[in-house]
């Protein structure tokens, strides 16, 4: 049996410590989603065009991937960690979502 090691994933307060440290946020959410509220500074990186940017990652500092509530981000946090050797990115747990409810700064329209 081969056991995975789990998906690293922060809270939205460890999320922003990372992110005043350096850290680049990447919403993996789809343009209709970040048009509609995004977290400040992040990033627009598709999961639908995964295979166009995921190489342009930085490999030297913290990545913090959110989407929505966490899912998909999740699952490109883990494709990063075991199919592609990144042993710097998490996943913002709750995504924007929890975000919102922790009272942190979102943009809206």
């Amino acid at each position: 049996m081969t056991l995975v090691s789990p998906i690293p994933s922060v809270d939205p307060t460890e999320a922003r410590a990372l992110i005043d440290d350096g850290a680049l946020l990447v919403d993996v959410r789809e343009p209709n989603e970040w048009n509609m509220a995004r977290i400040p500074g992040a990033e627009l990186m598709p999961m639908s065009t995964v295979q166009e940017w995921w190489q342009d990652l930085p490999r030297d500092r913290d990545i913090v991937l959110q989407c929505q509530t966490g899912n998909r981000s999740g699952s490109l946090t883990e494709a990063l960690m075991h199919q592609a050797g990144f042993d710097n990115v998490y996943n913002l747990a709750g995504g924007i979502v929890a975000w919102a409810r922790t009272g942190l700064e979102i943009e809206t329209g």
